[in-house]
């Protein structure tokens, strides 16, 4: 597995130090999932942003009572 290195300042070292025993997690945790929740972010903002582009070309919508008929739900 890779090892990465990051360089803090004291001053962010001892934020971060002060955040993972506040949660109980690690420091390689807490970069992990800070790094992933990021990523997360900015695919969902991409997949918001695209999806807001095809309906501003095709302003259409569907009440739940035709969404239920098109999908036959009951």
């Amino acid at each position: 597995m890779p090892v990465v290195s990051v360089h803090l300042t004291d001053e962010e070292s001892k934020l971060v130090e002060r955040y993972c025993a506040k949660h109980g997690m690690s420091l390689s945790d807490a970069f992990k999932t800070a790094l992933i929740e990021k990523i997360e972010d900015e695919y969902d903002l991409a997949q918001y942003e695209a999806a807001k582009k095809r309906f501003d070309k095709n302003p259409v919508s569907f009440s739940l009572d035709e969404t239920r008929k098109e999908l036959i739900v009951r």
